[in-house]
């Protein structure tokens, strides 16, 4: 056997003119991939970061870029329209006034969605609280429940509120489920069986499943996470439908936020849910017929509380949460306090956090000691050293993970959401933030941020790490951050 192989092996080598075939070959690879990935108009950094991993992988790589590349999502206008509709009435342009921020401008300007108010917020921590809250108000629903989440799992946490839903849509609530073909992969039929049977209309968003001559959709999620009662309540943040953010459940559950809400910004929050299933089941807006998408006499009502949903997608260029991040920090007078799971900041968004410290500004960030992803935790290491020198005050939190995801700036400002402070985050995902201008909102989130700082570790200086298992592999992690 080895030595018929090692013939094939000779008889190979030996074919005349062999290394000009191959690299003709090679050639015919990764031009036409090059022409196609430069095409796309990305960073230079993230597209040299394609072009140098892929050509080390000939012919594999086209389909490594077919499945993952970066790829833009463009809704149908009909469908975004036909969602829209009826909504009209609620999409107005901020008025130039001395209440309407530049922020605010930039929000609406980039999703489309106003500046609103809240008669009520509730910041939620841990994920025993948050399902409580939205077990309880799902109890009280009367028309209608609408849920979108990236994981969902079929665990005790899952089956106890499919278990909620399925009593509420007997009793005639309608429920709209719709959750991330990937992010809850681990639901099978004997699960949702039950759940369509009470008659619960259900949807995946972006199936996995292969479409002949489409690129698919594998690297495109929905990572965000709302619950609409009656158009009177909505929850959104970065708690997930699992036991492993279930503090109650697991001692070593997720440490995360979550937010609910009442008032006028939840018709806000309930047309990013409409618009959303509308473009994964190509229902239109009609079939929203009897459902009351909000409360004629709550939501209409303006609460004292400023805020504004912020959405961001590969269906839009803007990076709308990006921009809205960036542009905080730079409005920022004395603190920037940022809380995430996983950093790995753009160019943009790290000379906004080191040109805030540099300029004085109390800049703090706090991440987990060790994320789920040891290759994000590496790349997030990377950045330690510049944002020191800085003057960044860089907190790592242990031994639960941290999966907050927060922004404090001042004592006015605050955005709390799905969205991480990464580059999946800002371009791949579809993520959903809550902006809030509000000192009560402030403080309550300054509060907590003050007590998960002082039970982290602060990082000190990085220049003594080991070689080997610190530097050089956080360095390597670096050069693929613009393809995390």
């Amino acid at each position: 056997m080895l030595t018929t192989v090692q013939q094939l092996w000779d008889a190979f080598w030996s074919i005349p003119h062999l290394s000009s075939y191959v690299t003709a070959a090679w050639l015919l690879y990764l031009v036409p991939l090059c022409v196609w990935i430069v095409l796309q108009k990305r960073e230079p950094v993230a597209t040299l970061s394609w072009l140098l991993s892929l050509a080390m992988l000939p012919y594999v790589g086209y389909l490594i870029y077919f499945l993952l590349g970066p790829q833009r999502i463009r809704r149908q206008q009909l469908r975004r329209h036909l969602a829209r509709t009826g909504l009209d009435s609620y999409e107005v342009f901020c008025p130039t006034d001395e209440d309407c921020t530049e922020l605010a401008l930039l929000a609406q300007s980039t999703t489309g969605l106003p500046p609103s108010s809240a008669t009520s917020v509730q910041l939620l921590v841990d994920g025993g609280a948050t399902y409580e809250s939205i077990l309880d108000a799902v109890a009280q629903a009367q028309n209608h429940v609408h849920l979108e989440y990236y994981i969902f799992n079929p665990d005790r946490s899952g089956t106890l509120l499919r278990d909620a839903l399925i009593e509420r849509a007997r009793a005639g609530v309608k429920i709209r489920l719709l959750l991330d073909a990937v992010g809850s992969s681990a639901l099978r039929k004997r699960f949702l069986q039950p759940l369509l049977d009470a008659g619960v209309e259900f949807a995946w968003f972006h199936p996995t499943r292969l479409r002949p001559f489409k690129r698919p959709w594998v690297n495109m999620r929905t990572h965000r996470k709302i619950v609409v009662v009656d158009g009177r309540i909505a929850f959104t943040g970065g708690i997930n439908i699992t036991d492993e953010e279930n503090e109650r459940l697991r001692s070593d559950a997720y440490r995360d936020l979550h937010v609910r809400m009442e008032g006028e910004v939840v018709r806000s929050i309930q047309q990013v849910f409409v618009e959303d299933w509308v473009y994964a089941t190509g229902h239109q807006r009609k079939d929203f017929h009897g459902t009351r998408l909000w409360s004629a006499t709550e939501a209409n009502v303006e609460g004292g509380i400023a805020a504004q949903a912020l959405i961001s997608g590969p269906d839009s260029a803007w990076e709308a949460i990006h921009r809205l991040h960036v542009a905080a920090i730079h409005e920022a007078r004395q603190r920037v306090w940022l809380v995430t799971p996983y950093f790995v900041p753009g160019e943009a968004a790290r000379m906004a956090l080191t040109s805030a410290a540099l300029g004085g500004l109390d800049v703090r960030l706090l991440v987990p000691k060790l994320s789920d992803s040891r290759l994000v935790t590496y790349a997030a290491r990377s950045y330690f050293d510049e944002l020191l020198a800085a003057g960044v005050k860089v907190y790592e939190y242990g031994p639960r993970l941290m999966h907050s995801k927060a922004l404090l700036c001042d004592d006015h400002l605050a955005i709390v959401g799905s969205a991480n402070f990464d580059h999946r985050s800002f371009r791949l995902n579809f993520e959903i933030s809550m902006l809030f201008r509000d000192r009560t909102v402030t403080a309550t989130l300054a509060q907590w941020l003050e007590g998960e700082f002082a039970v982290s570790q602060q990082v000190q200086g990085n220049g003594q790490r080991a070689f080997w298992r610190r530097r050089l592999p956080e360095a390597m992690a670096r050069l693929l951050s613009p393809l995390l």
